[in-house]
């Protein structure tokens, strides 16, 4: 068998074959959904994803013979390790053919990149943020991936254990059926908790009538995960270009915002109608005519993914879960909606795991982080 050879992405043609490689990787996988690639041309490009600026990257393709088998990304967040005193690389987007020895190979070279440069422990799949996929599916294979969560073959969270990772934290996706796992106590709760003056929901019609508090929405994800793992603030860049990257994806239906009575946001929930089959048959291009593809799609789903939402810290236990929850329910039915399928929680999350219980939520998938000691 030819020998393996790692390779630095230093050209347009070789980042051309790390954003494409997945492609090949799962050809033969009928789950598997591709990126959108524009989006991954953009998160590639330093000019145009800020978090390069200040995150230490490496970007490695492996080789066996002339053919390449697998890629890896490697990120040192500055930032983020200067918060919490950590000295941690994180390994991103790693994908390889059925290849152990191509695996072993792809660690081994952030490994040898991170200790350079006086890291001592390892973590992954973990990109710049929380908001990029995170952790290596482990159950959940035969469901249909939605975006913004791994999609990886299963045998690679096994190449990655005999590399000597071990598990860090695991993320639970749940699964809520809108008929049956609805408690009947949440309409008369919501009926009382709206009695409130407080706080009262506004609702969207219209991305016009949504624009104007899409970046409160990202100021209240500031103030409310800085305990989550992982978790960097955004600054005031980032919201805008979030705002500006995401504003287009959403249906205003099913967006709801709680302000106070003074107007300040105080929580939101944001969900969009399952788009993968849409994705798939645009194979991850949004032209000449993906995007179409991906419209009809969300058009016809009868699932709504939950993308994000928050409460913030001051308002907690005051009922405004059930508040936006139960006017996101109603908009969902009235949709046509039967499901939804929840954001990534992490098992740490003891509030949110409660919340999703008392839903009737079922554990749908899970994915896991692994650590390594590399000093």
């Amino acid at each position: 068998m030819p020998d393996l050879t790692l390779v630095p992405v230093t050209s347009r043609a070789a980042l051309k074959e790390f954003i494409y490689l997945p492609a090949r990787v799962h050809a033969q996988r009928p789950n598997w959904m591709p990126p959108l690639y524009l989006d991954e041309w953009t998160y590639f490009n330093p000019r145009k994803n800020k978090s390069f600026s200040y995150c230490d990257t490496l970007l490695l393709l492996v080789k066996r013979g002339p053919t390449t088998v697998g890629r890896i990304m490697g990120i040192i967040h500055r930032p983020y390790n200067a918060r919490t005193g950590e000295a941690t690389v994180r390994f991103a987007h790693l994908e390889c053919f059925p290849d152990e020895e191509a695996a072993r190979a792809l660690l081994h070279g952030v490994e040898e990149w991170g200790r350079s440069k006086g890291m001592t422990e390892m973590i992954g799949p973990f990109g710049f943020s929380d908001k990029d996929p995170e952790g290596l599916m482990i159950e959940g294979f035969d469901a249909l991936p939605i975006l913004v969560t791994a999609t990886n073959q299963g045998y690679l969270p096994e190449y990655v254990e005999r590399a000597g990772f071990e598990k860090k934290l695991d993320c639970l996706d749940f699964l809520i059926d809108l008929e049956k796992d609805i408690p009947e106590s949440f309409p008369r709760i919501y009926e009382r908790v709206q009695r409130n003056p407080a706080f009262r929901v506004l609702e969207f019609t219209s991305t016009r009538s949504l624009k104007p508090h899409i970046e409160a929405v990202f100021h209240l994800v500031n103030a409310t995960y800085t305990d989550l793992y992982g978790f960097q603030p955004l600054d005031d860049r980032e919201i805008r270009e979030l705002a500006a990257r995401y504003l287009p994806l959403l249906n205003p239906r099913f967006v709801k915002l709680v302000v106070t009575a003074e107007g300040k946001a105080a929580a939101f929930i944001v969900g969009i109608p399952n788009m993968t089959k849409g994705i798939q048959k645009a194979k991850g291009k949004l032209l000449p005519f993906g995007i179409l593809h991906i419209l009809s799609a969300s058009r016809k789903s009868t699932q709504l993914d939950l993308m994000l939402g928050a409460i913030h810290p001051d308002y907690r236990s005051r009922g405004l879960d059930v508040l936006m929850g139960w006017k996101l329910i109603l908009s969902a039915r009235a949709a046509g909606i039967r499901t939804f399928e929840t954001h990534l929680v992490l098992e740490t999350n003891d509030r949110m795991l409660a919340e999703y219980a008392r839903l009737g939520a079922r554990l749908h998938k899970r994915f896991r982080i692994y650590r390594k000691e590399i000093r």
